[in-house]
């Protein structure tokens, strides 16, 4: 069992970056297949840790991958249709390969036609061989009662994991639904869904919420007539899935606003759809830039999409020269303080990006409030940059003061989470010494390969067992 184990994770390890199949043992019941990779990805996901000596400027282009956040909702809305769609300019990050792996074991035919390209035909699904274990690692799995809801009458979602960020309620998507005539029982450990009476309606988000806006679209997306989204979100993401919903023959206006409205239908269509670039990976590069005092030109952004984020960046004492897709820092001589970042909605600055403007503060003259308005533990990561020698004062479970500037040194730090991991990476390049981040599988899980492209603009990184 042991060599057949380490032999199939290593053809698992080396197919998953390659991209042009899921090479699995055919001779393995699903159940056990499955156990295997989850064992796969957790255990040699949190054996793995990046060593970082910082100290070092950095320069030349990194570009820009996919959105993590918009390529999850597309692939799952991929199951409104029977037809075959192409969804292009993919990340090859974890959480993607997960998603696939699930939307295939519904039954959906899922073929690599390219490096970042993949068709998905969903012609027949049951959601009764929905990978359970999958799903269970996966957050992003809770964007399958939209798409599940419009194309089945009864099924069971189990609950769902992701980043330990804070309480991250589903009752906002229950909520939606209902409203549509969906209604969602949670059990102990599973959603069971009562999709019979579903049909379109004018409804209210009782809160802002990026996941079960985009629920409720897709669900909209797959029922005959009108409906009306109040408050909903307006994150370019949601803008993303409202693009790829509309190729699949629908009408929908209010994109990009807090009012959305979706004229559906069940017979939708096929199509093909480019992800948009993933601004919160562009936020990273930049303030990566900032800190280290970097000349970095961050390729195949959307300026539009950073509006606070360069503003931000422009009152530390930066500048930016932009071209098109290409953003190119001119560095600050001083860090000045920010005084203030708090996390809001779009079009505020991202929760996605107050931790990585946290250790850009530890490195700006004075002091910073950090706020993050949205979730209640995305704080932890302050905890290891005060290992590093940081200056952070937790206020409570939304509110820190950071006091820069402050000289960082290398220790053995862990990441927490996917955006906190990055974070992390960001300061141990600061950092003077050698910096040991465990649990690279949280970075992986957003990042491609991010030490590959940290290394091609200087930084010294690797990736070790």
């Amino acid at each position: 069992m042991d060599l057949f184990f380490c032999g199939l994770v290593n053809v698992v390890h080396i197919e998953y970056w390659e991209k042009r199949t899921f090479v699995l043992s055919c001779h393995v019941a699903r159940e056990r297949r499955s156990l295997i990779i989850l064992l796969f990805s957790h255990t040699m996901g949190i054996m793995e840790y990046f060593e970082i000596i910082g100290g070092k400027k950095l320069s030349g282009t990194i570009n820009v991958r996919g959105s993590k956040n918009a390529a999850t909702p597309i692939l799952a809305a991929t199951l409104l249709t029977t037809k075959k769609c192409e969804i292009r300019n993919l990340p090859l990050i974890e959480d993607v390969f997960r998603m696939l792996e699930i939307i295939e074991s519904l039954g959906a035919v899922v073929e690599w036609t390219g490096k970042r390209s993949v068709a998905i035909t969903a012609k027949k699904i049951d959601p009764k061989k929905m990978d359970q274990i999958k799903v269970k690692q996966l957050r992003s799995s809770i964007l399958l009662l939209g798409p599940l809801g419009a194309r089945c009458d009864h099924f069971l979602l189990p609950q769902t994991g992701g980043c330990v960020i804070g309480a991250r309620p589903v009752g906002t998507h229950f909520d939606a639904l209902a409203k549509m005539g969906v209604h969602i029982r949670n059990t102990k450990e599973a959603y069971a869904v009562d999709a019979r009476k579903k049909g379109h309606a004018d409804i209210v988000l009782k809160e802002f919420s990026v996941t079960a806006t985009e629920n409720a679209m897709m669900l909209a997306t797959g029922v005959s007539g009108k409906t009306v989204i109040k408050i909903a979100a307006a994150e370019p993401h949601v803008e993303d899935l409202g693009r790829f919903l509309r190729g699949l023959g629908v009408r929908i206006t209010g994109l990009g606003t807090h009012t959305i409205t979706i004229h559906g239908k069940k017979n939708l269509g096929s199509t093909t759809h480019k992800i948009i670039p993933d601004f919160n990976e562009a936020a990273t590069f930049l303030i990566l830039g900032v800190a280290t005092k970097s000349p970095l030109t961050v390729r195949n952004a959307d300026p539009s999409h950073l509006d606070l984020v360069l503003e931000k960046l422009r009152l530390c004492g930066a500048d930016f020269v932009i071209k098109g897709k290409a953003i190119t820092i001119v560095p600050p001589r001083k860090i000045l303080s920010l005084e203030k970042i708090e996390a809001r909605i779009y079009p505020g600055i991202p929760t996605d990006i107050q931790a990585p403007f946290g250790v850009l503060a530890t490195q700006a003259d004075g002091e910073t409030l950090i706020f993050d308005t949205l979730y209640e533990a995305r704080l932890k990561y302050l905890s290891e940059l005060r290992k590093m020698g940081a200056k952070a004062r937790i206020l409570n479970d939304h509110q820190a003061v950071i006091t820069g500037p402050t000289k960082l040194k290398g220790k053995k730090i862990t990441s927490f989470d996917l955006r906190a991991g990055a974070s992390l990476i960001i300061a141990a390049l600061i950092a003077d010494g050698t910096t040991r981040i465990s649990n690279a599988y949280q970075v992986d899980r957003g990042y491609e390969r991010i030490e590959e492209r940290l290394q091609k603009i200087g930084a010294r990184i690797k990736r070790k067992k």
